[in-house]
């Protein structure tokens, strides 16, 4: 930009110093903007009100109401055709056809018969009605007219007046007068109001079946916020599913796919319908497509249900009113009740509801049990609502290891007679030891007369997977996790799922994550009642539940982590199942810390007071060789059975939960096997004795000659040569 100077010089005597010279910038000012021209203004205002919210909803508004008209002339003039023609029956007739029910086609065929006879002889009454109709008014004209003139005549004579005679016929010539007189008035304004009745009946029929385009119904139908579900939008989200098979079995239906479906019954927060699939469409190419039918018929993943009924090709779907399974169930019967008790035999613990609305009540009696999970699911409080509601019978008593050990158990201290709780290695030690003293227990209540009557006893694991994956061995190098057969956690649970229910020795366990490291599939499958909250795959969810529940509709991994807490797949005989699922979805109550506790002081106010122990008591170290050598007697062989019960007499800590396995392993490895005589396996009582001679000789040595071993030896064997 060109810049104006002026240079401004002193009157000064000239000097050696330079001219001081002002320099002064003059900036011009801006042109004004050109004006924007008038039809630009006037098409941003055009635009601005042609995309305005208000326009658009004005448009799809008057656009509706007017396909609205259409829609029902439609409606209207597609029922008068089907009450008119035999197409409903055909539509029928081909439904049942493609769906493979020929016995219900050939019935509607004989419907469709019988129809076109009934209406062929009216029709051949027409052609004959006209002169029935003339003769039947000439009759009845001249029976009419000699009527009224008899009544006329008797008029007549009554009266004395002959003019009388005409009088009733004349009446009925002034009252069709009258009638003419009225048509004539109403007529006109009959022609001018008929045509706009008739619209208004067209609207009312497209309004109520909201015959307009997607893009003109209202915006909270669009959206599908509270839709509800009707046998079309089933049938619709069935055919856009994916399915091949099933989209060209619908398109074949007469009746667009209507005879598939059963009753749709109000179930609780939703609805359920019952859908017999065509022929050629398997149950599973619907289940493995959940999301994308909840999508279709506007709801989330989680709001669709897809079970298994007993019918053949038929999936029973549940569909969640929008947004219902995000509300909270009421509280727990355990808070609300203060009176309530429990009756392990003949009770059901009230646990929560299921999606139908109605309680979900869980029978505990001689029942294993397994709840698993992701973590902070809600696991430990379904757990313990059971076992809250169980301590409220006096006779059930309770062997509790929580190895979380942040006191979500504490409350039952002074109502359990073990509680340990901690999450290191020596809390599992407890824990094992804890199990196998309910297995001694269990052995001895096995020998006990027939007949005889014994309290429950729960033993009660939470967070199992840290005994499974416990790393420690004991002295005898046994592991405490793990999942073999030397694996003492393990192999206690194993034995109380094998015959502690004959017993009411249960064993309840709690674990989370599941893999096959931390939940052996002896163990899982030995629990009568399972349950499972959100998980991350369907393998996890077979693992937990079984494959016979998966398979049946069971998805405990297509539950939402953090947004279902406390909602859980369970597996049992002991709770109310519909006939033909494999599996409920349970909502359970939450019961919180300061409830439990008020639960369990009523329950402490039952019993005449517990003392819980907090550690394991352990008793004194016994020699397992030595001990088998003293119950030996002086028989040359005795039988394995005879031997495990005369040590579980000699000691019944030591030996009562021991099994034929933890008799061989000790016999093993001292090299006195037990072998088979006359078909029974014995204990040979020299192979004892000789092992013990041999053993206390090598101590002997060990002790003489132990500091010339060599150390690499030593290491290596375990023993000194």
């Amino acid at each position: 930009m060109s810049e104006n100077v002026v240079h401004l010089h002193k009157n000064t005597p000239p000097t050696t110093e330079p001219a001081t010279v002002t320099t002064l910038t003059v900036v011009p000012e801006p042109a004004p903007a050109a004006p924007i021209p008038l039809w630009v203004r006037s098409g941003r205002a055009v635009k601005h009100a042609v995309t305005h919210e208000t326009t658009k909803t004005t448009a799809r508004a008057v656009a509706r109401h007017t396909l609205y008209v259409a829609g029902g002339a439609k409606i209207a003039a597609k029922r008068t055709w089907d009450g008119r023609t035999a197409s409903r029956y055909e539509r029928m007739f081909r439904a049942a056809e493609a769906a493979g029910n020929y016995e219900v086609a050939a019935e509607w065929e004989e419907r469709g018969q019988q129809f076109r006879a009934a209406r062929h002889r009216r029709r051949m009454d027409l052609l004959h009605s006209p002169v029935e109709a003339a003769k039947g008014i000439a009759v009845g004209t001249g029976v009419g007219i000699g009527g009224l003139v008899a009544l006329g005549v008797v008029m007549a004579i009554a009266t004395k007046d002959v003019t009388h005679v005409v009088t009733p016929l004349m009446a009925v010539v002034e009252f069709i007068n009258l009638m003419i007189t009225i048509v004539q008035v109403v007529w006109g304004p009959a022609l001018t109001i008929g045509p706009f009745l008739a619209l208004l009946v067209l609207w009312t029929v497209g309004s109520k079946q909201q015959a307009a385009p997607a893009w003109a119904l209202p915006a909270n139908v669009r959206n599908g916020e509270g839709e509800p579900i009707t046998p079309s939008i089933v049938v619709k989200a069935l055919r856009d599913l994916g399915v091949p098979a099933l989209r060209n079995a619908i398109k074949d239906m007469g009746d667009a796919g209507a005879s598939m479906l059963g009753p749709i019954r109000i179930a609780g927060c939703g609805v359920e319908v019952d859908v017999t699939l065509p022929s050629g469409v398997s149950t599973i190419e619907v289940q493995n497509r959940r999301r994308k039918l909840a999508e279709n018929l506007t709801r989330h993943e989680h709001e669709v249900f897809i079970m298994i009924p007993t019918a053949a090709r038929t999936v029973r779907l549940w569909i969640a009113d929008s947004g219902a399974l995000d509300e909270p169930i009421g509280p727990s019967p355990l808070v609300t009740d203060k009176t309530m008790t429990a009756d392990y035999p003949k009770g059901r613990a009230p646990w929560g509801q299921d999606l139908r609305g109605d309680a979900a009540a869980l029978s505990l009696y001689q029942r294993h049990l397994l709840i698993t999970g992701l973590s902070n699911q809600g696991k430990t409080v379904a757990l313990r609502s059971l076992a809250l509601w169980l301590a409220l019978d006096k006779s059930v008593q309770f062997l509790m290891g929580d190895l979380k050990g942040i006191g979500d158990w504490a409350m039952f201290d002074g109502l359990a007679l073990t509680l340990i709780q901690g999450p290191t290695d020596e809390h599992v030690i407890e824990v094992t030891e804890m199990v196998e003293g309910a297995v001694s227990e269990m052995n001895r209540r096995l020998m006990a007369p027939p007949g005889t009557q014994f309290p429950a006893l729960i033993v009660l694991v939470d967070e199992a997977q840290v005994a499974f994956m416990c790393p420690l061995k004991d002295e005898e190098g046994r592991y405490y996790g793990g999942s073999k057969a030397t694996s003492r956690y393990f192999m206690a649970v194993r034995k109380i799922h094998n015959q502690g229910r004959a017993v009411n020795v249960l064993m309840w366990q709690g674990t989370q994550d599941p893999t096959d490291q931390n939940l052996p599939k002896l163990v899982r499958e030995g629990a009568h009642t399972r349950a499972s909250l959100a998980l991350g795959t369907e393998s996890q969810a077979r693992m937990a539940l079984g494959d016979k529940a998966v398979d049946g509709g069971a998805a405990p991994n297509l539950l939402r982590p953090g947004l279902d807490q406390g909602t859980l797949v369970v597996a049992s005989s002991g709770i109310d199942i519909p006939k033909g699922q494999s599996s409920l979805t349970v909502r359970t109550h939450y019961v919180g810390d300061d409830a439990a506790k008020a639960i369990t002081d009523r329950a402490k106010a039952l019993r005449d007071g517990v003392t819980t122990l907090t550690a394991i008591e352990r008793g004194e170290k016994r020699d397992p060789l030595a001990d088998i050598a003293s119950v030996l007697g002086d028989k040359p062989r005795v039988r394995t059975k005879d031997v495990l019960a005369r040590l579980a007499t000699l000691s019944a800590d030591a030996y009562g939960g021991w099994s034929f396995i933890d008799l061989k392993r000790v016999l093993d490895d001292a090299g006195a096997e037990p072998h088979k005589s006359d078909g029974v396996m014995v204990v040979s009582r020299d192979r004892v004795l000789r092992s013990l001679a041999n053993r206390d000789d090598e101590s002997s040595a060990s002790a003489e000659g132990g500091q010339g071993a060599d150390p690499a030896q030593v290491r290596e064997t375990g023993r000194t040569p």
